[in-house]
């Protein structure tokens, strides 16, 4: 059977496919991600409360969402640049899983809901970050959400390419088979790489959420389609968008 599809030829199939950042958009890290990167810096001997620490940890800032390792090479460009970022990234995966396992880190209010709800509504929800896999299964082993969702994916697992790049929704499109139509994908996140990567990615809904690292106008500025206060709410904004988009009113009225 096809799918329905309208006069602008897209699909009108239900947005089954969920794609969703971690830190910021459904965990709360209490900033670790700056302590972390603060302990990886000293170890390459960037004493804290100099200016080219203020210089990284500024810069760390505004990449929030980005592939940790793609920021290290940034910040240690240069001779020996390669081995100094993965030193680094090395550092910054032990110091924060460290932080993780002195229990630092909770779900957001309503994020565990929310996937529960979505995945009981029949969608395909996965769980994305910018951290190494290590890292990430510590995190969803402190939560124990384990078995919450049926794919988690990191950098590393959609060929080393993380955020601003679309491959970790594109792998998350390929790999569930939940959708058949990338548009009938959702991406959520708090910062402007999360925006870039859904907008790249052909995702029909980009939701920035407003519990983590970018505000409304740089997320709007990055290709937000919606701007949320948390994730609790996107289930609802599915629901809306679906309903909006049944061709008879009534039927609107009736959904």
């Amino acid at each position: 059977m096809t799918s329905p599809i309208d006069n602008t030829g897209i699909s009108r199939d239900p947005y089954n496919l969920v794609v969703l950042d971690m830190a910021g958009t459904t965990v709360a890290d209490g900033g670790l991600v700056e302590q972390a990167f603060s302990a990886a810096a000293q170890r390459l001997g960037v004493r804290p409360g100099s200016d080219e620490h203020a210089r990284q940890l500024a810069y760390v800032r505004t990449t929030m969402g980005e592939s940790k390792i793609s920021v290290f090479r940034h910040l240690f460009a240069g001779e020996g640049g390669e081995e100094k970022a993965r030193y680094a990234n090395t550092a910054f995966e032990e110091a924060y899983g460290e932080l993780v396992d002195g229990g630092r880190i909770a779900p957001l209010p309503g994020a565990r809901d929310a996937v529960e709800r979505l995945t009981a509504e029949g969608r395909t929800v996965v769980l994305t970050t910018g951290f190494a896999r290590t890292t990430q299964d510590a995190i969803l082993a402190a939560l124990g959400w384990q078995d919450l969702v049926p794919l988690t994916l990191c950098p590393a697992d959609a060929g080393g390419r993380g955020r601003p790049f679309p491959d970790m929704v594109l792998a998350a499109f390929l790999r569930t088979g939940a959708v058949d139509d990338v548009r009938r994908t959702v991406v959520a996140g708090d910062t402007s790489y999360d925006m870039l990567s859904g907008v790249r990615s052909g995702a029909g809904i980009v939701a920035g959420v407003l519990t983590g690292a970018h505000d409304k106008d740089r997320l709007t500025r990055h290709g937000a389609t919606h701007v949320l206060g948390s994730v609790a709410e996107l289930p609802d904004l599915i629901a809306r968008t679906e309903a909006d988009e049944l061709p008879d009113p009534v039927a609107r009225a009736e959904a």
